[in-house]
């Protein structure tokens, strides 16, 4: 599979690590049953719909076991998929196929869970100018896979960490002493194509950040009514964004702000899985 996360320096790094965790020195129950190589088939089956996501981390992970293994897929990532459909087979040796199966179906249930999830707000702000943002309210050591599946369901990544981009939250503006003294600070280090954004919480806040020349500003935990005041009060002077438990059953009621960004760790910190399986593994002939 030719996506950017498996061409990532990364991936096999996170792969191997979580295979560290699952084989600590072997797999017990199949070297228990299987004494040597025997050629394996099994079938890839989705039982919910949804959107699938990561085909090409699903096999990796076989093929760190054995390069030799062979996956085949019927679907592509951002595809559609449904209850029963057969998704792709993976071949080759019985004991990859065991050893491999939860930590491939891990990978490919939890990102095609975020997509599923991206996709259905997607959905929500379709006919408005709002996009969608993820954050860095990620799961440990797989922002790498989440965002990739943010973006396979219509989303769009925020900064990827904290080298990525500026934004002044709260507490940075309490350890600058202001907001505008904080924007001058960053203006004074940063490179001048680094844009800032930077964080508010009320009217007033939000006027210091268009007078400090904030390139972005972002509205945190407002109401509805007090968002569409502060797009109103910036005028179009800075890039609006607003963020705080943002969820698919209240983001209705912010696109009548007129904000441009709307920004949800629901996305990956909240999503559940989408339910897949690996069945009817058999022997098959050489």
């Amino acid at each position: 599979m030719n996506d950017p996360v498996t061409q990532s320096l990364n991936c096999d790094k996170l792969i191997k690590m979580a295979f560290a965790e699952d084989i600590t020195s072997e797999d017990v129950s199949t070297n228990a049953i299987i004494k040597g190589y025997v050629r394996g088939n099994v079938q890839l089956i989705c039982k919910q719909d949804g959107i699938i996501c990561g085909l090409g981390v699903f096999e990796r992970t076989f093929k760190l076991l054995d390069p030799d293994t062979l996956v085949t897929f019927n679907v592509k990532d951002g595809d559609e998929v449904t209850s029963g459909q057969l998704l792709g087979e993976v071949t080759g040796d019985i004991r990859v196929l065991l050893s491999g199966e939860r930590t491939a179906l891990n990978f490919l249930q939890r990102m095609s869970g975020i997509a599923t999830y991206t996709r259905s707000i997607v959905n929500l702000l379709k006919g408005s100018k709002t996009r969608l943002l993820d954050t860095r309210k990620t799961t440990p050591n797989m922002r790498i896979f989440e965002k990739y599946a943010v973006k396979v369901g219509g989303g769009c990544n925020h900064r990827y960490n904290l080298s990525d981009g500026i934004l002044l939250k709260d507490n940075h503006i309490g350890a600058a002493g202001s907001i505008t003294k904080a924007v001058k600070m960053a203006r004074e280090y940063a490179p001048f194509v680094r844009k800032i954004e930077v964080e508010v919480e009320n009217l007033e806040m939000c006027m210091e950040a268009v007078e400090a020349g904030a390139d972005i500003i972002m509205l945190d935990n407002m109401s509805p009514a007090m968002m569409k005041e502060a797009v109103e009060l910036i005028g179009g002077r800075a890039v609006t964004e607003c963020s705080g438990n943002v969820t698919k059953e209240n983001i209705k009621n912010i696109i009548d702000t007129g904000v441009d960004f709307v920004s949800s760790g629901a996305l990956t910190h909240s999503a559940p899985i989408l339910d897949l399986s690996l069945k009817n593994l058999h022997p098959t002939e050489d």
